[in-house]
């Protein structure tokens, strides 16, 4: 019967994906046969063109995991790269049709199973795609999950989104992956560094994000991330910076609910660093 297409934010076209191939957990399998010459181009010309970014703009960590991805002359199967990574971290890439709801989506974060969007985007959309895709989820996620300390944070986040639910804060835990798991920037002693997936599969940003002098880039505190608005449709105003992975792990060990309850009396601020009257 498969599922409802899933929309976040707003768009001039309904959501891409084929949502009638999705079980009831949003996942699908990958129909890797669909897959046309031009799609496997298109990823290597991606891959080809991000690699080349990395030196001197990337985590090391990041670095040293991506050939874990494999061959990147066509699409991977992900099968394949579930050989490498399941005996790795216990974690697992699962095909999902697109965008898939919040709820769905912690469920499988928290069972160790990261959502990889199955299609690619068109040559037309090389520059910039609005929705994320199997090169954004493939090339900027899944290394990482090769590395145990952010495994094991990814799928904490998981376990902590299926409790914000519950509390109504489901806003303020999206925040923080934002501002990490999406953007996060790190300071290594050769200087800043990305580690964030939205950065890194991203040409623009990734330059930006680390020598640009226009954003603000803050120590990242869980609160500050918690109480900070983002943007989809511009490069980040504020970045938040970690010293290490482990910083990142150890910052979100505490039990989150008081957090909540005390944030929710508190301002806000804008992406660009700007207080907001309470309400607004």
């Amino acid at each position: 019967m498969g599922q409802a297409p899933v929309v976040y934010g707003q768009s001039e076209r309904p959501p891409r994906g084929d949502y009638t191939r999705a079980a009831s957990d949003y996942t699908c399998a990958q129909n890797y046969a669909a897959y046309t010459e031009t799609d496997h181009d298109t990823y290597r010309r991606l891959y080809a063109r991000q690699s080349a970014l990395l030196p001197g703009r990337a985590s090391s960590e990041f670095i040293a995991a991506l050939p874990a991805l494999g061959p990147h002359e066509r699409i991977p199967r992900f099968e394949d790269i579930n050989a490498r990574l399941m005996p790795a971290t216990g974690w697992q890439v699962v095909g999902v049709p697109g965008l898939i709801p919040e709820l769905d989506f912690f469920r499988l974060l928290a069972a160790r199973k990261f959502p990889v969007t199955d299609w690619i985007r068109t040559p037309a959309e090389f520059d910039y795609i609005v929705e994320p895709d199997i090169f954004h989820d493939l090339f900027g996620h899944v290394p990482l999950l090769f590395n145990p300390v952010l495994a094991d944070y990814v799928q904490r986040y998981g376990q902590g989104g299926l409790k914000a639910d519950r509390l109504g804060a489901g806003e303020m835990l999206a925040r923080l992956y934002w501002y990490t798991i999406e953007f996060g920037l790190i300071r290594e002693p050769d200087g800043l560094r990305a580690y964030g997936a939205g950065i890194l599969s991203s040409s623009g940003e990734l330059v930006y994000s680390v020598e640009s002098p226009k954003p603000q880039r803050l120590p990242l505190t869980v609160e500050r991330a918690m109480r900070t608005r983002y943007k989809i449709d511009t490069y980040q105003p504020t970045y938040f910076v970690i010293d290490s992975l482990q910083q990142l792990f150890d910052l979100t060990e505490a039990d989150f609910e008081p957090l909540y309850a005390r944030l929710r009396g508190l301002p806000e601020y804008t992406a660009d660093g700007q207080i907001l009257a309470p309400g607004l």
